[in-house]
């Protein structure tokens, strides 16, 4: 690590140490998709948006008219332990509501 270097005199000389920089790789990140159904009703996949994505009551209103009138739309973006974990909550809650809502993960 450290070394000590004596000058021509004996003294002590400068202690210099070389220190290893590592760069970090930034996660891949994954996108949580909402699908659309026929079943799921719009006031259930606003409260999944708010409870689940954190989504104020205007953006999750928005996402969710984007997931009805095309089909899928982005809940949010996330590393992918995270987004795996959406997805179970989402499937979970549905489940327990008696709701078909699905969603998938795709890589951003």
């Amino acid at each position: 690590m450290g070394e000590r270097r004596e000058d021509l005199e004996g003294g002590v000389g400068v202690a210099t140490s070389t220190k290893v920089q590592r760069k970090l790789k930034e996660p891949k990140m994954y996108k949580v998709l909402l699908l659309n159904d026929d079943y799921t009703t719009m006031e259930f996949v606003v409260f999944v948006l708010q409870s689940i994505f954190q989504r104020p009551n205007a953006e999750a209103v928005q996402i969710m008219l984007h997931v009805h009138k095309n089909g899928m739309g982005v809940a949010g973006v996330y590393p992918h332990e995270i987004a795996e974990t959406r997805v179970a909550q989402v499937e979970s809650l549905a489940r327990e509501f008696e709701f078909p809502l699905r969603c998938r993960l795709e890589e951003a």
